[in-house]
């Protein structure tokens, strides 16, 4: 996640809502369908001007009934952006698990970065426009988790560069424009488009090394012959 707001790609987000299922439904399901309409609406006309009862009419459920599923749309906010983070984490470790070179590393972390924000978009959008909506404490945890995120994006290009592997000015300008790559993606990528999500991820994989200064496995750099 990046710090770029998103506000002139919010009619992009704009879609019809569902009612939600018949009272039967599974209360774990409800609540599923509570978030996803709160995240459609944040998405659509933002969390200020969404209000519960908003929320409640997409999915067809009305005044007390809601809040025996969600005490507030803050609650909600706060759920989404907090999962958001814990999700690309739990991705990265994933991703780099097995993998002992540091360029196989931060490509497998920059295409897992690449795919959560493709086929993520509105959780990319609200959590980055609506950092200021949350309250305390959980500012404080989404702003930590996002911190630990950086931070691993970070550590694997400072360890590249010790080995002589990656060749950058600053690990920290690097490690944010490699983030700032995902919510550009999720401003603009449509499935069935020109590219595939794989097709994205393994492409922006490529930019990420050449962004390091990333030399070839042949001990190469640029192309140019061997030293």
């Amino acid at each position: 996640m990046s710090s770029v707001q998103g506000g002139s790609h919010a009619a992009s987000y704009e879609r019809p809502y569902r009612p939600a299922q018949p009272e039967g439904t599974p209360v774990a399901d409800r609540r599923s369908a509570i978030r996803q309409a709160a995240l459609l609406l944040f998405a659509a006309q933002g969390y200020r001007s969404t209000t519960m009862a908003d929320i409640g009419a997409a999915v067809g459920i009305r005044g007390p009934s809601l809040y025996k599923h969600v005490a507030s749309k803050q609650e909600l906010l706060a759920e989404i952006m907090i999962g958001t983070m814990e999700q690309l984490i739990a991705d990265n470790i994933v991703a780099v698990a097995g993998a002992d070179d540091v360029r196989e590393r931060l490509r497998r972390s920059v295409e897992a970065h690449i795919r959560y924000h493709a086929r993520h978009r509105l959780e990319a959008f609200v959590g980055n426009r609506e950092i200021g909506s949350l309250e305390q404490p959980d500012q404080d945890r989404v702003l930590g988790r996002r911190s630990d995120y950086e931070r691993r994006f970070r550590e694997l290009i400072e360890q590249g560069a010790a080995e002589g592997t990656f060749h950058v000015q600053s690990t920290r300008i690097a490690s944010y424009s490699i983030l700032d790559m995902g919510i550009g993606v999720s401003s603009w990528f449509h499935e069935g488009g020109e590219f595939s999500v794989d097709q994205l991820a393994y492409q922006y994989g490529d930019t990420a090394l050449r962004m390091v200064g990333a030399l070839p496995h042949s001990g190469t750099r640029n192309g140019d012959e061997p030293e």
